[in-house]
């Protein structure tokens, strides 16, 4: 055997390695899995999935259960359906405004946008205000 084969053969068993350490470290997240994105692993196993590339078992029965329910659904007017059932209280399954993101309150605001806090103080939108009171903005 040459030694480049000796040396090609020594990578592949690293690489198997570290890519064994991955799967092992992200199958000790799934049954407590991390809720800041910072606690998240940021080396290999970062490109990793719960249940491997292929799980056999659905979202409800694998270890991403544990990560919330699999039919939630946010609808324009604000209300939260699970399964199809409204739930009573839609403020229970959302999270945190993402930092900086478009709920962000504290989030700098870009040239030309709108101060929605505004908006919903006034009770008014662009569609509601007559049209003189849209000239007077302008």
């Amino acid at each position: 055997m040459s030694e480049e084969e000796e040396k090609g053969q020594e990578q592949e068993q690293q690489d198997k390695n570290a890519d064994q350490e991955a799967t092992d470290k992200v199958k000790a997240l799934e049954d407590d899995p991390p809720e800041n994105l910072e606690d998240w692993p940021d080396d290999a196993a970062k490109y990793k999935t719960f249940g491997g590339p292929e799980a056999e078992s659905s979202y409800e029965e694998g270890a991403t259960s544990s990560l919330g329910e699999s039919e939630v659904r946010h609808h324009d007017d604000g209300s939260v359906s699970v399964k199809g059932e409204k739930v009573d209280n839609p403020e229970e399954y959302k999270g945190d405004p993402i930092p900086g993101g478009p709920t962000d309150p504290n989030a700098a605001k870009l040239s030309g946008e709108k101060n929605l806090v505004d908006e919903e103080r006034s009770g008014l939108d662009d569609d509601d205000k007559s049209e003189g009171e849209k000239k007077d903005e302008d």
